[in-house]
């Protein structure tokens, strides 16, 4: 028996000498990623899951950087792939198309970066398809905290017609998602511009301006409740409001100016109209971050002891990936509100999409019932 150990530890000895271990960092720089995704590896090694997309996921350096560090054996043959934690959502290239099997042979210690903007299915990559007359103010700056981004406008048919008239304002954060698809995260914007279009025009929903505020590599903590989401709100309410309603023909008081977003877009969107109603009578929160790991917005509500704010809210989730995760949050947020005497149906639109994710493509699908509920035809 000792003998038999004998041998058996030589041979670990001998693999070890001939199979070092070898040490391999990969790195991914992506952005606008929402805000609760997560990039992970997969591949032909049980370190990397063995083709499980959702198994090992690299960690989180800042907003657009993910890393991981592994050990494998000398000449160890990779093949991997990375996505945010399915198949559904897989790094795609700079066309929109599904990337071979990326290989590498790991012969010393190696640092392996890539960088990806696009992640889905395989899609022909869409060229910028927008409805309506859009207008572009490129690199607009406000404080010295917030970091300067493109503000995109979409205006209404009648806007050069109707010289006389004005509109109410819808602003939207994750600006560069909602209506072009060339300039969206994923390649799949909101369209938003083709429903606020044709709900117009079967006279469904008034008409309104919409404005597109690009995201930065600070979106986090410019859509959370820190003191850069606080600078953030002031940009929005002390210089991008002047600013549109100086540049455009807007109904300028709080019953025609509403905010709206996804994701810490929808949390943010909601930090707004409670805390500056005087500013935003109406949000949109699609699968808001309400409450999950470090973002907690559910207890300042819930401690706030004044009376009824005159604001309207809408709010849905989808049931499926991270939307699952978000709803015990949602569900909270609601409970609060409902016991401070809001009522659904009347302040506050609740919708449950059971069959969707957290996406563009979902959030497109729900974006004319929101626009129904805060934008609705004028009699």
């Amino acid at each position: 028996m000792k003998k038999f150990s004998i041998i058996i530890l030589l041979i670990i000895l001998i693999r070890v000498n001939i199979y070092p271990q070898i040490k391999c960092t990969f790195i991914v720089y992506t952005e606008n990623l929402n805000d609760s995704s997560a990039v992970y590896i997969t591949g032909n090694n049980q370190l990397l899951g063995n083709w499980d997309p959702s198994l090992i996921q690299l960690y989180r350096i800042n907003d657009s950087t993910w890393t991981r560090e592994f050990e494998f054996e000398k000449y160890q043959k990779l093949e991997f792939k990375f996505t945010l934690g399915s198949w559904e959502l897989e790094a795609l290239n700079s066309e929109g198309k599904k990337l071979s099997n990326i290989r590498s042979t790991i012969v010393n210690d190696t640092v392996l970066s890539f960088k990806f903007s696009n992640w889905g299915k395989e899609h022909s990559f869409f060229k910028g398809k927008v409805t309506g007359d859009v207008r572009y103010h490129k690199n607009f700056s406000g404080t010295e905290d917030i970091l300067p981004r493109d503000i995109i406008v979409w205006l209404p048919p009648s806007y050069d017609s109707l010289t006389n008239k004005r509109y109410p304002v819808l602003y939207m954060n994750d600006g560069q998602n909602i209506i072009d698809p060339l300039t969206s995260s994923f390649g799949i914007d909101w369209q938003i511009d083709e429903s606020a279009d044709s709900l117009i025009k079967n006279k469904l929903i008034t008409e309104l301006i919409i404005v597109g505020i690009y995201n930065t590599n600070k979106r986090n903590l410019e859509y959370s409740n820190t003191s850069l989401g606080i600078a953030y709100m002031n940009f929005i309410i002390n210089y991008l409001k002047p600013f549109i309603d100086i540049s455009y023909r807007t109904l300028d008081d709080r019953d025609n100016t509403a905010i709206c977003g996804s994701s810490l877009g929808g949390l943010i969107s909601f930090m707004l109209v409670w805390n500056y109603d005087s500013v935003f009578s109406k949000a949109a929160c699609f699968s808001p971050a309400f409450k999950i790991e470090q973002f907690d917005y559910v207890a300042p509500v819930e401690n706030y002891q004044g009376a009824k704010k005159d604001i309207k809210l809408y709010i849905d989730n989808g049931g499926k990936g991270v939307d699952e995760k978000l709803q015990p949050g949602i569900d909270e947020m609601l409970d609060v509100l409902l016991k401070k005497r809001y009522e659904l149906g009347k302040d506050i639109l609740w919708i449950k999409d059971y069959d969707a994710e957290h996406s563009e493509s979902a959030w497109a699908k729900r974006v004319p019932a929101m626009l129904k509920f805060l934008f609705p035809a004028e009699n």
